[in-house]
């Protein structure tokens, strides 16, 4: 059986008084959903930071260990050459063997000046990192606080929740599809999630905006859906919102 156009308008009322029930609770909720994501996320970036740090400071610590190494290894072929030069027997080999001092004793030079360079860059990177590490701390804590805030309104909210998301579900299936459809996109282009609006001082209580008295009159008879000439929200009369039993 068909229903009436009343019949209609009190369904999108009842719907609507229970999404404004949901938007509320919602609200409670506040920020904290999308300030506990955003903490998630500096977290995680944070923490991808500091990784990136101690992969630069343990790459640069290696690097120490090998110049140092090739350091090492440069003074004993100096101690090396300086012993094959006591016994040389021509200015060609002695020469030779001069030159090949020479170039370690430059590699030793280079090495030195490259493990001074990692130092500078090692503490540069530990101040960096160990802020970091501070930041990091820091952010977990709030992040903490946060979430707890979060699990105590959801914990004293969601039941209610739920039972009154069940409700809507439950009542869109008594609202045609064309009406369902024109009901939800002016919910998404409401600010204030409000679809269905009463008459409130001969104004739409939606935008404000004065509705005439001959279609007032229109809107107290029920026998067709009207919306608001300025926002477009459906408008109903005082007295339906009476009749619809409160959620």
């Amino acid at each position: 059986m068909e229903q009436t156009v009343e019949q209609k308008l009190k369904a999108l009322y009842e719907l609507q008084n229970l999404h404004t029930k949901i938007d509320k609770i919602r609200q409670i909720r506040g920020e904290l959903p999308m300030e506990v994501a955003d903490l998630e996320d500096e977290v995680a970036g944070l923490e991808t930071r500091i990784q990136k740090f101690k992969a630069e400071l343990d790459d640069s610590e290696d690097a120490i260990v090998t110049r140092k190494n090739m350091i090492k290894e440069a003074q004993n072929l100096i101690k090396k050459y300086e012993t094959q030069l006591k016994e040389v027997k021509n200015n060609r080999e002695y020469d030779a063997l001069t030159k090949e001092v020479e170039i370690q004793t430059l590699d030793i030079q280079v090495s030195e000046k490259k493990i001074r360079e990692f130092g500078f860059d090692i503490a540069g990177k530990t101040e960096t990192y160990e802020k970091a590490a501070l930041d990091i701390e820091s952010r977990k804590k709030d992040l903490d606080v946060k979430r707890g805030e979060l699990e105590t309104i959801t914990a004293e909210t969601e039941k209610e929740e739920q039972s009154l998301s069940k409700k809507a579900e439950k009542a869109e299936t008594q609202i045609e599809e064309r009406l369902l459809t024109a009901y939800s996109k002016l919910r998404r282009n409401a600010n204030n999630g409000l679809a269905v609006v009463t008459i409130d001082r001969d104004s739409c209580s939606g935008c404000f905006n004065q509705i005439p008295p001959q279609r007032q009159l229109d809107i107290r008879q029920r026998k067709k859906i009207i919306v608001c000439e300025h926002c477009g929200r459906i408008l109903v009369d005082e007295a339906l919102t009476l009749e619809v039993v409160p959620v």
